[in-house]
């Protein structure tokens, strides 16, 4: 495996180097700069896995790969506050806050083993650059329009207890217990969605965290989760979402 590590404090990256090496992984590239970067990419097959650091003496990371195709997977190893990296992870495998620990470095290489497959990680670097001009704080959306008959109806966010699918359409179901069809897909409402409030249990679900009103084990280690508001059929979370929905719970 070809792991680079892109970090302009040389005693960080040492320290990152050693760290993976305890994880059976060999570092053989560290980048101390976006200059060095742009040059190490333009002749140089592409790795498996860049630890990215996004800040550089020479400026933001993400500049290298405005030069640079890259279709790596990539954790972010930053001083940004937490916050501000929420969404992130939608384009990444994981970030990891300095000073990296080790137990949150082991989980992230975990993720990378088992889910990550080459050439499907389609990084966006200007998402990424709009975050950080923002102060952090993603564009999400706060309502959505719905055609009910003739009328246009607006509903706030705060309004909406979970969206579904069934028969390849989308729904959303209101804290009323109104259920409306939706013109947008569940992958793309995922990104729209504020990850604080919302998360995608499964394949067919994604659940507002206000309307839980229970949630229960199921079986082959899932969970049931109840709604104040949603009682169309049973919301399971998928086995490989467990470990993710209770962090998001928590």
């Amino acid at each position: 495996m070809e792991i680079v590590i892109v970090e302009d404090e040389k005693p960080a990256a040492r320290r990152l180097q050693r760290m993976l090496k305890k994880l059976d992984l060999e570092v053989n590239t560290m980048l101390h700069s976006v200059k060095e970067g742009i040059d190490w990419f333009n002749k140089n097959p592409e790795p498996d896995l860049v630890f990215l650091d996004i800040q550089l003496s020479d400026g933001i990371s993400f500049e290298i790969f405005d030069k640079v195709k890259i279709n790596s997977a990539v954790i972010f190893t930053t001083a940004y506050d937490e916050y501000a990296l929420k969404a992130f992870k939608l384009n990444s495998v994981d970030y990891l806050l300095k000073p990296i620990d080790e137990e949150e470095l082991e989980n992230a290489v975990n993720k990378f083993r088992e889910n990550y497959q080459k050439n499907n990680s389609q990084i966006d670097f200007n998402a990424f650059r709009k975050i950080l001009e923002t102060g952090g704080k993603p564009d999400y959306k706060t309502r959505f329009t719905i055609q009910v008959g003739q009328h246009l109806k607006i509903i706030s966010t705060s309004e909406i207890c979970c969206f579904y699918s069934e028969n390849k359409a989308s729904y959303l179901t209101t804290t009323s217990g109104r259920n409306y069809p939706v013109d947008i897909s569940l992958e793309n409402l995922e990104n729209d969605l504020d990850p604080e409030k919302f998360f995608r249990i499964n394949r067919k679900s994604i659940v507002n965290i206000d309307c839980i009103e229970d949630i229960i084990s199921y079986t082959n280690s899932r969970l049931e989760v109840k709604l104040n508001a949603f009682s169309g059929f049973q919301l399971i979370v998928s086995r490989e979402r467990v470990k993710d929905f209770k962090n998001w719970i928590s």
